[in-house]
């Protein structure tokens, strides 16, 4: 008969046979709960997207025309000009300096090659001599409203007169749309109706303001853009300016323009001219 070898196996071999076992299953236990643990701390990195800013159409094409208006220290000119206020008409010739933000000077001379008058302009004095009557003026700025309305200011003098864009009219207030390849900006600044037409070159061809309340308004149109030391600029500039039952009409032909070149503004008031009222 065969040992029952069964009966042969130490109690406590038993006992360390089942601790093993037990062991063995806990330890696996923990390697599987720790794989799942580690497989929860994965994470999945990807590449940050940048997402481009949205695009400001009327910006931008706001500063395209700002960039591509004329900047300039000094500007010198000279036109064959046709005035006429309020029916009366003159032939004259108009010498004009601008040294930018500071001042304006203007010398009319007739026909006959004799300077009639002479005026200077900053932003917060107009000062003007008639040499034919030999008297003088002496007012602030605002003097000019009676002529061109309250909604002229120095600044705008120098962009008119330069074929530039006016500074306040270039806002993000203001209405585009194209039109027969230009653009047409239009809007309200304060109490001022303005229309602004800027050609595909991104040069202003015509500016009108109106106030209908206080019956003024201001139509400035330039043409037959030329180069001048690098800048391109209209040759051509007509101005009506209406005030109630005041007109002005300035045809401006510039026979000769340059920039940036040395100037001077002589204004002396001689001491045996008297005041004007």
């Amino acid at each position: 008969m065969k040992e029952n070898t069964s009966n042969n196996i130490k109690p406590g071999y038993a006992v360390y046979v089942s601790t093993y076992s037990k062991l063995l299953a806990f330890s696996c236990l923990l390697v599987i709960a720790g794989c799942k643990a580690k497989k929860q701390l994965v994470v999945t990195r990807t590449a940050p997207v940048n997402t481009p800013a949205p695009v400001n159409e009327k910006r931008e094409h706001l500063n395209a025309i700002r960039s591509a208006q004329i900047t300039f220290t000094d500007f010198s000119g000279k036109a064959r000009t046709k005035l006429a206020l309020n029916g009366s008409n003159n032939d004259v010739t108009l010498n004009i300096r601008i040294r930018r933000g500071q001042k304006i000077w203007v010398s009319v001379t007739a026909i006959a090659g004799i300077e009639v008058a002479r005026a200077l302009i900053t932003p917060d004095s107009v000062l003007i001599m008639n040499k034919l009557q030999s008297v003088y003026l002496r007012k602030p700025f605002s003097y000019l409203y009676k002529y061109t309305g309250r909604q002229v200011n120095y600044q705008m003098l120098e962009s008119l007169l330069t074929g530039n864009a006016i500074p306040e009219l270039l806002n993000e207030q203001a209405d585009l749309k194209p039109e027969n390849g230009n653009t047409i900006l239009t809007g309200d600044l304060q109490e001022v109706m303005y229309k602004l037409v800027v050609g595909p070159d991104l040069k202003v061809s015509q500016t009108n303001l109106s106030n209908a309340a206080a019956g003024q308004s201001l139509q400035v149109v330039n043409g037959a853009f030329t180069r001048a030391d690098n800048y391109i600029v209209p040759s051509q500039i007509d101005i009506t300016s209406v005030v109630k039952d005041q007109k002005i009409q300035v045809n401006l032909h510039y026979v000769k323009i340059e920039f940036n070149k040395p100037l001077d503004f002589p204004f002396s008031i001689p001491a045996r001219y008297t005041p004007a009222d």
